[in-house]
């Protein structure tokens, strides 16, 4: 898929990019011809994953640990970015997890850290990176913004509210900058990732015995999806090939839910 599309010479910066969905995404940057930043906060699981990216992409590839739920570290990852590439054509705000609560005894810090990872993180980011992001689409006439949902914001998950609560207000927010933004040259859209199978998720799945096979089979597709599944749709957005695309919400989960009353299997 990164074959498809040419970022050549583009810099684009993925916010989680140490592992899972974050990773692929920024590897497939990387295979497409862009200079990638990863961020995180644990530099040493950024470092590993720059290094298996150089090896199996030859691209160049730039770190900066910062916790993402900070206003400051946030401003001061995007100037390490643009202080080391001269400029920033895509951001990725992927950053994000979930902590699993019942409404009824959620903490205080569950409901805002969880806000705080998945909401408030974007629009840090991304308020940081729109000056920058506006002189690259001056130039090229061409920048975009691609925010990772879930379904989770779209049909909320019991036992994750407040990720769910940030996940639907980071679609929100995609289309409230899309609208702002879009006079300037820069695109903002969202996708939002289903089941996927994630070293992480696969992880927390056998640790809690969840059988990830048996809740797909009400999927039309009837399986998890795969990082790279997700990372090939933000490489769609991000591209020229979606340059009349902006505002909207892509769903990468499978297919939908939809039941009947009559047997349709062949």
């Amino acid at each position: 898929m990164a074959a498809t599309f040419d970022f050549t010479s583009k810099v684009v910066l993925v916010t989680g990019g140490g592992s899972g969905i974050g990773l692929a995404t920024a590897t497939e940057f990387a295979r497409a011809g862009a200079k990638v930043a990863i961020a995180g906060r644990k530099i040493d699981r950024l470092e590993a994953a720059a290094a298996e990216m150089r090896e199996s992409t030859r691209a160049e590839v730039f770190c900066h640990a910062a916790d993402v739920r900070d206003l400051e570290q946030c401003q001061a990852l995007i100037e390490a970015v643009v202080g080391h590439y001269k400029r920033l054509d895509v951001l990725v705000n992927n950053a994000g997890g979930a902590r699993h609560a019942a409404l009824r005894n959620a903490s205080l810090e569950t409901w805002r850290q969880d806000i705080a990872l998945n909401l408030d993180s974007a629009f840090f980011c991304s308020q940081a990176a729109y000056p920058h992001l506006k002189s690259a689409a001056a130039e090229t006439g061409h920048a975009a913004v691609v925010n990772i949902s879930s379904l989770a914001g779209n049909n909320g998950t019991m036992g994750c509210g407040a990720y769910s609560a940030a996940k639907a207000g980071l679609q929100m927010l995609t289309r409230v900058a899309a609208a702002e933004w879009g006079p300037k040259g820069v695109r903002v859209n969202a996708v939002a990732a289903g089941m996927i199978a994630t070293p992480l998720a696969k992880a927390n799945w056998a640790k809690v015995g969840f059988d990830a096979t048996k809740a797909c089979a009400a999927f039309p597709l009837r399986r998890p999806g795969e990082p790279e599944e997700v990372a090939q749709a933000v490489l769609f957005m991000a591209s020229t090939s979606a340059s009349y695309i902006t505002g909207e919400t892509l769903i990468v989960g499978g297919g939908p839910q939809i039941k009947g009353m009559i047997d349709t299997d062949d």
